[in-house]
């Protein structure tokens, strides 16, 4: 299983440096679309939309979530602070609604169980990911920040992975998730503050400005992020009697599976690097 998912995860990680590399933005956000469009129907079972019929329609309403969130960009083309840091603003607010509901499981089902609710709670993880990754990649040619911002989350998982693995003892989260341990969420965390020092050292000098401190609290609120993000898909996977999103991905379940992480990690990151003048 595990060389599955390193095969899987290695083929990913070339598609993404490729188009990233390769793509101009536009092309990015459109595929960037496309992956929201199979997530959208894989969530769909999850909020309780089990026929094709709903799970279709679904889809549709993400879509012209997105149609808003590009006109939004399109209208204010520059993408100033001002026109960005309100949608991450309320992206971010929204996580923190989620961390309560996932430290208050399975209380906290009774707020977010209907059908309704769990068709705007995945909204509201897909639709800011997207704006957040389209963001950064108007930043800085091709893609870098978006790389950092995969590079983070990565480190945050595979950290945790191994270091739970050897060392885990504790539960972090057990109605949620009982194979994560506060002893693999602090591994994950060191292998973030490194990765975040080595980025800061190799940072051009027009960055000279962003403090090492900037750095290390931005890459560890991203960390933090990412675990929350697979951590409420995974609540909402409970309440719904789902294991994995769907077999998309060998060895990694669905396309799902794998962004959640992303989803909470984007925004953060996005509204992190505006606080402290990236």
């Amino acid at each position: 299983m595990l060389k599955q998912r390193v095969i899987t995860a290695l083929c990913m990680a070339g598609l993404f440096l490729l188009g990233v590399y390769a793509l101009p933005v536009a092309a990015l956000a459109a595929i960037f679309a496309v992956v929201v469009a199979l997530a959208a129907w894989e969530w769909g079972p999850l909020a309780g939309f089990t026929t094709k019929a709903s799970r279709s329609l679904y889809v549709a309403l993400m879509m012209v979530g997105l149609a808003l969130l590009y006109w939004y960009m399109e209208y204010f083309k520059g993408l100033s602070v001002a026109q960005v840091q309100p949608v991450l603003g309320v992206a971010v607010l929204w996580w923190c609604f989620a961390l309560l509901w996932v430290r208050s499981f399975p209380a906290s089902a009774a707020l977010w169980r209907s059908r309704f609710m769990r068709g705007l709670m995945g909204m509201l993880i897909l639709l800011p990911a997207w704006f957040a990754a389209v963001y950064l990649l108007h930043i800085e040619r091709h893609g870098a920040v978006m790389v950092v911002l995969v590079m983070i989350v990565a480190a945050a998982d595979i950290g945790a992975y191994f270091t739970g693995r050897a060392f885990g003892r504790h539960a972090l989260s057990p109605r949620v998730s009982p194979g994560k341990t506060w002893e693999g969420l602090w591994g994950g965390v060191v292998c973030v503050g490194l990765l975040a020092l080595l980025l800061w050292s190799l940072l051009p000098t027009r960055f000279e400005h962003l403090g090492l401190t900037a750095a290390v609290v931005v890459a560890l609120a991203t960390a933090f992020a990412s675990v929350l993000g697979d951590l409420t898909v995974s609540m909402v996977k409970r309440v719904s009697g789902v294991k994995d999103s769907s077999a998309m991905l060998p060895g990694h379940g669905g396309l799902l599976d794998r962004l959640d992480s992303l989803c909470a990690a984007a925004p953060t990151f996005a509204l992190g690097l505006l606080l402290v003048g990236f």
